[in-house]
């Protein structure tokens, strides 16, 4: 039997790479730290090794020699600028053991979890592939430190690392507690004082785990696959996440009373030392308006969207069975 490797397995777009890849015939190593609660793997029924990010030798213990496909998905999704250390140590520094790791035990592939947002302000859209990356000169930390990543990864190729860059759009569906599944709680409670004009490329969760495990036969070593989808506005997608939940849509809030008011908020949390609601990277990213192109992916891959509506109601489903809305 093929053996997978997953980090971030315990997460949302983690575990959606543990459903495919055990649908399509894998078993599956999930590997976590101490305190993950892996309660949701359990009727996956795969292997979990704890260890740490932070130590090769850690991973590479845990990791089989020659294991066909790793799949690294962890990672750090914090838009906060006091998080930048966490950021750089779980993103760029985790990404260089793991590839460290992977390079000592010969692994067949490795497929890693970046984002859309390696490239930072795109200088033309819709985003492709081809489009010049300028993550690294983005004043948000995620954005920099995903671009890092990729740069780690692309060192461990010239070293004969077998690895395929996946970078997914927003992603949408089940398993999600924490960000559009959060919406939906702050939606049911009016806890929304707006929404940001802009809007953005979105996916279903279920697509993006079933590109990763086909990125692992078939991707192109040394190349980056972008998952995008179908575009929307914030607006559309808040106030679909209200009609699912019988609530009024939240109103629309201007780029110019948005980004003072994200500000504001920023200064307020150095006192309380907790992130903010909306921090003034969530705030320039929601008054953007992004475009993201699925076509290589496509074709190479046999990725496929979904409506927006079927994606909101994945989500909307699943945490109405977990009792979490």
């Amino acid at each position: 039997m093929k053996t997978a490797f997953v980090t971030g397995g315990t997460g949302f777009v983690g575990q959606h790479v543990v459903e495919q890849a055990k649908a399509a015939g894998y078993d599956v190593i999930v590997f976590h730290r101490a305190g993950s609660n892996t309660r949701r793997l359990a009727h996956y029924a795969p292997t979990f090794a704890e260890g740490s990010l932070d130590s090769a030798d850690s991973i590479a213990s845990a990791m089989p020699e020659g294991c066909d496909a790793v799949f690294h998905v962890a990672g750090n999704t914090s838009f906060w600028s006091r998080d930048r250390k966490n950021l750089e140590r779980d993103n760029v520094d985790g990404t260089r053991h793991m590839v460290e790791a992977a390079l000592r035990r010969n692994v067949n592939r490795f497929v890693y979890t970046s984002s859309e947002s390696a490239w930072g302000d795109p200088e033309r859209q819709p985003l492709d592939e081809t489009v010049r990356k300028r993550g690294d000169e983005s004043f948000i930390d995620y954005d920099r430190t995903k671009f890092l990543a990729e740069v780690e990864v692309h060192r461990a190729i010239d070293r004969g690392l077998q690895a395929v860059i996946m970078n997914p759009a927003h992603v949408l569906g089940r398993y999600d507690d924490r960000s559009w599944g959060r919406a939906f709680r702050l939606v049911r409670d009016g806890a929304i004082p707006g929404v940001p004009p802009g809007s953005g490329s979105w996916t279903l969760g279920e697509e993006v785990g079933r590109a990763h495990v086909v990125a692992a036969e078939k991707g192109r070593v040394g190349d980056n696959y972008l998952l995008g989808g179908v575009d929307a506005t914030y607006v559309e997608i808040f106030a679909e996440i209200a009609h699912l939940l019988g609530k009024k849509a939240p109103r629309a809030l201007p780029a110019w009373v948005l980004k003072p008011y994200a500000h504001l908020a920023d200064l307020g949390s150095r006192f309380t030392n907790r992130a903010p609601e909306i921090t003034p990277e969530l705030a320039h990213i929601g008054c953007e308006h992004r475009s993201v192109s699925s076509e290589k992916a496509s074709k190479e891959l046999g990725y496929k969207t979904a409506p927006i509506d079927v994606m909101l109601r994945d989500c909307f489903d699943w945490l109405m069975r977990e009792r979490l809305i």
